[in-house]
């Protein structure tokens, strides 16, 4: 079976400062090479710090960045990032603000349209059925078309967003954030709405939240980021019930949790690493209990562990 969506070591490196001629004097590693792939009908949960690649690697799916190496297979198919419209077609982004992710200027209608219109070249007709079909599988009324973004409360705001990458017909979703700006009880509307969407239209998502709860949930495996690097991936019952990685339980025990105490993450350090200074080997070793000479010598690589999770760590929690 054809995987939805293959990473194959995809990067990312930002050139930063300037030398007195102009040139670079140096460079941040956003993303280190990863490589994964996402099955079809699949929600995969990325989760992780501020700070750790998680909206870099977002930017590139939808080609909003371009690589600095790697390559970005859609259903077999490698994307041509000189070509933008490719990527509009087969994945698309929904954004964390809903209301500013609207152009002001325009009216609902016309916002839908624009993916139509750009992307598939359909005639009027056929655009105004398809937004109303769109409309209805969102549960919007047609009345809506005609007002503008300001006019709406974050939940319907984000209802015309997700309407929006629907209507590019988009197989891949890249949720990023996409209800930390609404109500506790609009969250939970926007949530089954998309469950619903996935079910009726075989989508594929990328799930990108800070809030762990809400991607455990929702997601059928999750990937933890830490410094540009995937650390962490396995199925959503099992990351943060039964983490591997020493991160993934930091993390974990970090989350708030009704009932519960808040305390102190434990940990030898509560910052990420430098990024224009990089340490050698394991980017965790510093904050890491369980580190070893060889973790700060030696970087590891993701590696399976148990039946279905893969970790990159020399020390992995086994209990």
């Amino acid at each position: 079976m054809i995987d939805a969506l293959k990473l194959t070591n995809l990067s990312k490196t930002f050139p930063v400062g300037r030398s007195l001629f102009g040139n670079p004097t140096g460079s941040v590693k956003a993303v280190h090479p990863l490589s994964m792939s996402v099955r079809q009908g699949e929600t995969l949960g990325i989760v992780g710090e501020s700070g750790c690649g998680k909206s870099t690697l977002a930017r590139m799916l939808v080609g909003l960045l371009e690589p600095s190496s790697g390559q970005i297979e859609i259903e077999g198919a490698a994307l041509d990032t000189a070509d933008p419209a490719e990527f509009g077609k087969r994945i698309q982004y929904v954004f964390q603000d809903p209301i500013s992710s609207l152009n002001p200027r325009k009216t609902i209608r016309q916002i839908m349209e624009a993916p139509l219109k750009h992307l598939h070249n359909m005639p009027t007709d056929a655009r105004r059925r398809r937004i109303l079909e769109i409309f209805e599988s969102v549960n919007l009324r047609e009345e809506f078309l005609d007002r503008y973004p300001h006019e709406f409360s974050g939940g319907q705001a984000q209802r015309i967003g997700i309407a929006r990458a629907l209507a590019a017909q988009a197989r891949i979703l890249i949720l990023d954030e996409p209800v930390s700006a609404l109500d506790v009880s609009v969250q939970a509307q926007v949530l089954n709405l998309l469950a619903d969407l996935r079910r009726q239209f075989d989508l594929t998502y990328l799930f990108i939240s800070h809030d762990l709860a809400v991607v455990e949930a929702v997601s059928d495996r999750i990937a933890v980021l830490y410094f540009g690097s995937v650390v962490e991936l396995g199925p959503a019952e099992e990351v943060f019930a039964a983490p591997k990685h020493p991160y993934t339980k930091l993390l974990a025990n970090s989350a708030p949790v009704v009932g519960r105490p808040l305390t102190a993450p434990e940990a030898e350090g509560t910052e990420l690493p430098d990024p224009l200074n990089p340490p050698k080997g394991c980017a965790f070793a510093a904050r890491c209990p369980r580190a070893t000479d060889k973790c700060r010598r030696e970087t590891p690589g993701l590696t399976p562990i148990g039946t279905r999770s893969e970790v990159a760590c020399f020390h992995p929690l086994t209990d």
